[in-house]
């Protein structure tokens, strides 16, 4: 297979909040695609033609290229033309990126190989985690070489997602990508893959350049949301209305500060600054300033509760959203479900309880606990001792402020200003 032979069967792996949508609209797009996911319930759940998590649209699209036969699911690495690998990439140690699940795909990848495939790396990960995974393959199968334009050529690319949770089947088709081949002739084959969805801008560079500019993206969005956290500690301190101080600031033609909150989450914002912080960790000090800035943040809205739980024997608190954004179901890397559990593991004669309206039931680490209860909005405002806002869900932003009235309130969004 050459770079200008058609990619018509893709296997995506790893079917979570990436890897389903990128399979779904290359599906739509035409391609023949095999989804890879180790979980038997995401594999049957999607060959069913639902979705295992909530995200606009992409049930509606996933329904109908499984009816058209044109997307399936199953947990074993098939042979395809080009294979996508969108796992997860934790920390281990002192943040540095664990890449163990990158490796397992490779290693699940190496022998369906014969010559020509395109293998590009999705997962946000340091630089050199391409070139890592192609090594991998490498090693397993020696018989094949990184020189294009042979029989037992492989190209590897890498070409990060930038899509915003609850908008991904929108940004997944509009957004620009950038695309970073290892070789020219790597990028090449993965901007033509991927010009058959996205009608953005296709931006070629080398891999190493591309991990790199994801990173950048992620670690400036936390840098300025450290700003707004760092001034909400400083203007409460203050007894400033870090709100009205922002809007002011903001009038200013240059100036645009973003909005503070009870922390960072989400596997990109809260993860990716470490990344570059780890590749280099001599010159890296305000990226790792703001990250610690943001990382500490949720301790001090626990501390905020906890003074004011001091006026009750048994103080119960709704904390209204575990997720990490608003209007979404993830929970990934979340202040608010990790400020919830805490809450519930110091308020020991207390109740929290934890309204999340797009979750039918809690996370294991909260459900165990005795005194955390999964609650209705209404019942929650109506028992609790104080209201603990944490994501501005849509349903919070209609609740009547008369049932506020009687309550102490910690608002950690703006939102009831």
């Amino acid at each position: 297979m050459s770079p200008n032979v058609p990619l018509d069967t893709v296997s995506v792996i790893g079917l979570g909040y990436i890897g389903l949508p990128t399979a779904a609209v290359l599906a739509q797009a035409g391609k023949t695609v095999i989804g890879v996911d180790v979980k038997q319930e995401n594999v049957d759940a999607i060959n069913a033609g639902t979705v295992p998590f909530v995200e606009e649209g992409l049930e509606t699209v996933v329904a109908g290229v499984v009816a058209q036969g044109k997307l399936s699911a199953q947990l074993e690495t098939p042979e395809a033309d080009a294979y996508i690998v969108s796992v997860p990439t934790p920390f281990k140690g002192d943040h540095d990126a664990d890449l163990s699940y990158i490796e397992a795909a490779a290693r699940g990848i190496a022998p369906k190989l014969s010559g020509g495939e395109l293998v590009v790396l999705e997962s946000t990960a340091p630089p050199g985690a391409t070139e890592h995974m192609a090594d991998v393959i490498l090693q397993a199968r020696p018989e094949f070489t990184l020189e294009p334009n042979l029989p037992n050529s492989l190209y590897f690319s890498h070409a990060p997602e930038r899509v915003l949770p609850g908008r991904i089947m929108i940004e997944m088709v509009e957004n620009d990508r950038i695309i970073g081949g290892m070789t020219p002739e790597a990028a090449e084959m993965n901007r033509d893959l991927y010009a058959s969805f996205c009608h953005g801008e296709l931006l070629v560079t080398d891999a190493k350049t591309a991990e790199m500019a994801k990173l950048t993206e992620n670690a400036f969005r936390d840098v300025n949301i450290a700003f707004a956290n760092e001034l909400s500690i400083i203007a409460d301190r203050q007894s400033i209305d870090v709100w009205e101080l922002i809007e002011l600031s903001n009038h200013h033609p240059r100036v645009n500060i973003l909005q503070p909150g009870p922390g960072v989450g989400g596997h990109c914002i809260a993860v990716d600054p470490w990344f570059i912080v780890s590749a280099d960790r001599e010159h890296s000090n305000l990226i790792r300033t703001a990250r610690e800035v943001n990382d500490s943040k949720p301790e001090l809205v626990i501390e905020k509760v906890l003074k004011k739980a001091d006026k009750f024997k048994n103080p119960t608190v709704a904390a209204l959203g575990i997720a990490f954004k608003a209007n979404i179901d993830d929970l990934r890397e979340s202040p608010s479900r990790n400020i919830a559990g805490s809450l519930a593991g110091k308020l020991t004669d207390g109740t929290v309880l934890v309204v999340e309206p797009n979750v039918d039931e809690l996370p294991k680490e909260l459900a165990e606990k005795d005194n955390v209860e999964l609650a209705e909005l209404d019942s929650a405002l109506e028992r609790a001792d104080i209201v603990l806002l944490m994501v501005d869900h849509d349903p919070f932003k209609e609740i009547d402020r008369d049932l506020l009235q009687e309550k102490i309130v910690i608002d950690t969004k703006g939102l009831w200003r």
